[in-house]
């Protein structure tokens, strides 16, 4: 499995769908963060015939600024199919600021709010909507995170909030590296019992999209809780240990006031 590799490759293509010419593409607060890990900004803006990346410009959708209408470009959205994230298209489609629009979303949308951002499309600027199953942060090729944090109650279970995103996280996941996963849990633990039979559901409902994965995958889940020791060692290795005494956020290291990209 190499996430990294897979957001690259999606990136790439959401770009190349959208066509040759120049672009913006606007994002929420967590598409943001995973394109920026996968791309660096200047990458994106560099105008190559073999890739067809270029980028004129990056926007948020949730940004409290208002934006320049821009006619003459093209809008690539690339967002969560959160209700908020719905919402906040819906009202950019009824006062379109591009020429035209390719949305896609990171994860899987549902037919109702497909039909209002349908409606909300008076002027008929959309002319892709895709599924794009990227959502979570690849940070290594084998290693992704979705940045939860206080993800637990006074009881030491999980929130719903932080419950439903790692559920979305690994959905998004599979289907990303078309895997069709045997899975096993901790049996001790409640959260990962629901979270194995949700996930259980999602593959059955979802069956159709689910049709071409490979059944040669195991996913464990296991409740951190149940592994007191690990935080209290030291670590060996040098990025662990920048980590630890440091901290690591997004591939980033700030020190002294200066960010560092690793």
């Amino acid at each position: 499995m190499d996430v990294l590799g897979t957001a690259r490759a999606y990136i790439k293509e959401m770009v190349n769908l959208a066509g040759p010419q120049m672009k913006v593409i606007l994002m929420d607060k967590e598409t943001t963060t995973i394109v920026s890990c996968a791309f660096a900004q200047s990458e994106m803006m560099q105008k190559e015939a073999s890739i067809l990346i270029y980028v004129y410009l990056f926007e948020r959708l949730d940004s409290p600024v208002p934006r320049e209408a821009i006619k003459h470009l093209k809008c690539l959205v690339f967002v969560r199919p959160t209700p908020d994230n719905v919402q906040l298209l819906a009202i950019e489609l009824r006062n379109p600021r591009y020429a035209q629009y390719y949305i896609y979303f990171s994860n899987i949308v549902s037919k109702t709010d497909l039909k209002m951002l349908a409606e909300a499309d008076e002027h008929e600027t959309v002319r892709e909507v895709h599924e794009f199953f990227l959502d979570g942060i690849a940070l290594s090729p084998p290693l992704f995170c979705i940045n939860l944090k206080e993800v637990y109650d006074r009881s030491f279970n999980l929130t719903p909030s932080a419950y439903l995103r790692t559920k979305q996280a690994l959905v998004a996941l599979l289907l990303n590296q078309k895997k069709k996963p045997l899975i096993r849990y901790q049996r001790s633990s409640e959260d990962c019992k629901r979270l194995a039979d949700d996930l259980n559901q999602v593959v059955r409902r979802e069956e159709g999209l689910f049709d071409n994965a490979k059944q040669d995958t195991v996913l464990l889940i296991i409740d951190r809780s149940e592994d007191p020791v690990t935080p209290l060692l030291n670590q060996w290795t040098y990025e662990a240990m920048v980590h630890e005494l440091i901290t690591i956020n997004n591939n980033r290291v700030a020190v002294d006031g200066q960010s560092m990209v690793l």
